[in-house]
């Protein structure tokens, strides 16, 4: 049971850390909650639960060496995508107008922008699938503590951040809101770049 416990504390922690910390997703969460609604961006919230469970059985079962050029690759997508979805959030200048021009696609949306980053896999491969493996031989239930824990806090911080952001939605809809957005969109960029240089970076190293 202390195994247990320690390995939950843990989970809780990382997700914590890893849903409060900026990047694409959050700023995809923000905007997509100002922009349609708190519905949208629990959808924006939730794509970890969608992207993660291929990614984490791969890595378990296949890909445990996967290398970093296919990391950097998926990181120069990712910065491009990224750059996509600013230009999606500076465009439109009141809520009307872009709802109308465009439909949601929010689990879309959160899905591409997670699965196209390299920070799941390096999460995985790095902590994640060495911590689960060498709990795993303590604890048959201790994995579990820890996944579930870090899920609950990852997806749970986010969908925080979306009710609060829906909460007080009708203060940053007004004439803000174009403003609010193409700052939302700076951070994109701004994401864009960091990825890329990662994703460059993974690139071009000799590693696995």
């Amino acid at each position: 049971m202390t195994e247990f416990v320690s390995a939950t504390l843990t989970g809780i922690t990382l997700g914590l850390a890893a849903g409060l910390a900026p990047g694409p997703l959050m700023t995809i969460v923000i905007a997509q909650t100002i922009r349609h609604g708190f519905k949208e961006g629990l959808l924006v919230a939730a794509a970890p639960l969608v992207t993660d469970v291929p990614i984490v059985l791969t890595l378990f079962f296949v890909l445990r060496e996967l290398p970093n050029q296919a990391l950097g690759l998926l990181g120069i997508v990712g910065a491009l995508y990224a750059l996509y979805l600013a230009y999606e959030t500076a465009k439109a200048d009141t809520v009307g107008e872009i709802a109308a021009a465009t439909a949601p696609a929010s689990l879309k949306k959160g899905v591409l922008a997670n699965f196209l980053s390299p920070h799941p896999y390096l999460f995985w491969i790095t902590v994640g699938v060495p911590y689960v493996l060498a709990a795993s031989e303590k604890s048959s239930l201790a994995p579990w503590g820890f996944v579930v824990g870090f899920y609950l806090l990852l997806v749970g911080s986010k969908v925080g951040v979306a009710a609060l952001t829906g909460r007080y939605r009708h203060l940053l809809t007004g004439r803000a809101y174009p403003y609010i957005m193409r700052g939302l969109a700076i951070m994109l960029v701004i994401f864009a770049v960091l990825l890329f240089r990662e994703g460059l970076n993974l690139l071009t190293s000799s590693g696995r």
